[in-house]
């Protein structure tokens, strides 16, 4: 039995004579609802006269139910991200605050180890900070809510190297951006987080002794953008390069590089959320590149 006001839905489809589709409302015999995707298209015969109508529906409680599932998940989520933010960054801001309070008002009346102790305590509660920080973001990622829109590839990497303005100073780096970066669909906090994270990484992760460069470039292929981010760095070894992208993985020492493990993972988590994709091609020693897949819009079509 199908609900009171499918009429309405009838008449559409043949005022317009094509196909429509639409989700809508089924009746059981034991008075229960459901609700399904319902396609209606007019019949005609071979006079060109219409002659009836086909509907086609399919049953989508469980599709509809998941949703509902992941909406709440998703508000369970929202509700950890706040409680992570204040609830539990609060506490270790103030235990670094005190130990630090404490150690310049005991200042030489500390022996070296006491020093060394704070300090470690200190460290601990920063690096904490960071990776709870980092967690909210990826959290974040694709969560945004608002629609995707045009966005220039050429700014977000002249943004990501604006808030890196100091690291690259520091560090006396080269970026080499081309001329070809298109513009896609997306995101734009998202897409310049992306890109400096990948400018960071490269930077960070550099031999002694040698001046990082980044180079950013575009080639296209007749499904897809593919934007590579090179550096000269320290490269990776070919056994890694399966697990560089999952959450919490560090490849290095904390002693040699700071780093919380989660920057590629949200640049996997970005670039999925864009329909695209990420992988890495490296050679130890002599440096990484990072790919990046977006697709491309359909022929007569523009971002």
């Amino acid at each position: 039995m199908v609900a009171p006001g499918f009429e309405c839905f009838i008449a559409r489809s043949l005022v317009t004579g094509r196909p429509d589709s639409g989700e809508w409302t089924y009746v059981r015999k034991d008075g229960r609802r459901f609700r399904v995707l319902l396609t209606v298209s007019a019949l005609y015969d071979d006079d060109g006269e219409l002659s009836g109508y086909l509907g086609v529906s399919q049953d989508i409680s469980a599709r509809l139910s998941m949703e509902r599932e992941l909406k709440r998940s998703n508000a369970e989520l929202e509700h950890f991200a706040y409680v992570a933010s204040h609830d539990l960054r609060q506490p270790l801001r103030m235990i670094s605050s005190y130990l630090t309070l404490l150690q310049r008002r005991l200042g030489a009346g500390l022996d070296t180890d006491s020093q060394d102790f704070i300090g470690f305590a200190v460290d601990g509660a920063k690096r904490m900070d960071r990776m709870i920080t980092d967690l909210l973001e990826y959290s974040r990622i694709g969560r945004s809510g608002s629609p995707p829109e045009a966005v220039c590839l050429g700014e977000m990497v002249s943004l990501a190297c604006a808030s890196l303005q100091n690291t690259l100073s520091e560090a006396g780096a080269e970026v080499v951006v081309g001329s070809n970066l298109p513009t896609v669909m997306g995101n734009p906090m998202e897409l310049e987080r992306l890109f400096q994270n990948l400018i960071g990484n490269a930077v960070k992760f550099q031999a002694e002794g040698r001046r990082p460069k980044v180079e950013i470039g575009c080639r296209e292929t007749p499904s897809e953008w593919v934007i590579s981010v090179h550096d000269n760095g320290i490269g990776i070894e070919e056994g890694e390069l399966d697990r560089l992208f999952q959450i919490f993985q560090r490849l290095v020492g904390r002693d040699q590089y700071e780093g919380t493990g989660i920057g590629l993972a949200s640049c996997r988590k970005i670039a999925e959320h864009h329909n695209g994709r990420i992988w890495v091609e490296s050679t130890l020693g002599e440096g990484s590149t990072f790919l990046i897949g977006l697709p491309r819009p359909a022929a007569g079509h523009s971002a």
